[in-house]
């Protein structure tokens, strides 16, 4: 017989005869918590001594969010004061002289010992779990409750709004009604957890990732990889930090339509000056590193002493680039982009130029050149409104 997703059973491997065995719910809150670090359904499984079935089915029932255990309030009673009050009773002391061993009023053992079954029928460990069973909120999901406030984020949802997008914008168009209020997470809740009911159970289409289960980001870095020998950006210099030494850089790719065409970016961190990459051959690793190499190689030496990039695999091949160049390359944390605000900036501003859904490998070198150009003699306000490309001939010239 094979049990329904999401019931609570599992196949016991004990061996013939043995049956079916309930996950516990410390079983099902360790698994949900191995698979929010990351770990696989069959790693998962090997740890817990369950099958990998057992783990999607989890796994699929709780939509792939972390654990919630809830924590008790320190004025409710423990389960060790519950079992001092079980004491007391079977030593017949009085409520009074309970509470006060307790440290409690005798109203709260009163209470207690009443709603549980009397002096005669206390039970500390039954008492304690029927609390835990009260405590838990029976409160109906708000998009349930509201059908208002449910047909207008489904709406949203289908023009592709995000999740974070109806939050902020449900407060713009009501700002006096609070019954139009709900948070993101409450969103992704109702679009992933089996049994909410609360939105349409398709419209998990419409998120950007499509997808109907959150996955951990320590799960999506994993299956990244790891670019091998890198040196992280906290071993970088103070002198590349604080700015005060020219040549020192920061890439990127502004990526095209389809992730299938990249442009490369780079901007010095003193100056803003900015270089552009033409990546014709795609943005792979050796592609990424024949471009930049060819770009930086038209500078002065003392122009070009390290580079920072994020931990993209197009920067795989780094330990070639340095020994190409002689130049250093560091690596941001990972989701860490204000690590390059220079080059964040600047990508930001390229987009004027070549906006996103767009294919970038139709623009030549030559064109990649003409809006670096612009872009170099536009004034900044961190450059005392002087242009990128002033502040460079300046520093060319102190140094001739």
């Amino acid at each position: 017989m094979v049990r329904r997703v999401g019931d609570g059973w599992s196949a016991c491997r004990g061996g013939r005869g043995v049956g079916w065995r309930r996950v516990s719910e410390d079983e099902r809150v360790e698994i949900r918590q191995r698979l929010w670090l990351g770990g696989s359904s069959r790693e998962i499984a090997a740890a817990v001594g369950r099958s990998h079935d057992t783990v999607d089915r989890v796994r699929r029932a709780s939509g792939g969010l972390a654990p919630r255990r809830g924590s008790r309030s320190e004025r409710c009673l423990s389960l060790a004061e519950r079992e001092e009050i079980s004491r007391g009773l079977v030593g017949e002391l009085s409520f009074a002289a309970i509470a006060r061993g307790l440290g409690r009023a005798s109203s709260t053992v009163s209470r207690e010992v009443n709603a549980n079954g009397g002096r005669d029928g206390y039970r500390a460990w039954d008492a304690d779990r029927r609390a835990a069973q009260r405590a838990r909120r029976p409160k109906v999901p708000k998009l349930v409750a509201c059908a208002r406030l449910r047909t207008v984020v489904e709406s949203m949802l289908r023009h592709k709004y995000s999740p974070q997008q109806i939050a902020q914008r449900l407060r713009l168009e009501y700002p006096n009604d609070p019954e139009m209020r709900v948070s993101h997470e409450t969103i992704y809740q109702s679009l992933f957890v089996q049994g909410r009911g609360a939105l349409r159970k398709e419209l998990h289409r419409c998120l950007r990732s499509g997808q109907a289960l959150r996955r951990s980001r320590s799960r999506r870095d994993d299956q990244r990889g790891r670019i091998q020998n890198m040196v992280m950006i906290s071993q970088r210099p103070a002198e590349i930090e604080d700015r005060a030494v020219p040549g020192h850089w920061e890439g990127d790719l502004l990526i095209g339509k389809n992730n299938k065409s990249a442009i490369g970016t780079l901007v010095e961190r003193q100056t803003r000056y900015v270089l552009l990459c033409r990546l014709a051959q795609g943005y792979h690793a050796a592609a990424v590193r024949d471009a930049i190499t060819k770009r930086i190689q038209t500078l002065p030496a003392h122009l070009a002493r390290s580079l920072t990039w994020d931990q993209g695999h197009e920067m795989a091949q780094h330990l070639e680039f340095t020994v190409a160049t002689g130049i250093q390359v560091y690596f941001c944390d990972p989701h860490s982009p204000w690590q390059r605000g220079s080059n964040e900036n600047t990508n930001g501003l390229l987009r004027q130029y070549f906006p996103k859904g767009t294919d970038l490998s139709r623009h030549s070198q030559q064109r990649l050149n003409a809006v670096a150009r612009e872009l170099n003699g536009r004034p900044r306000q961190t450059l005392a409104w002087l242009t990128p490309s002033e502040r460079l001939a300046q520093l060319i010239a102190i140094t001739a």
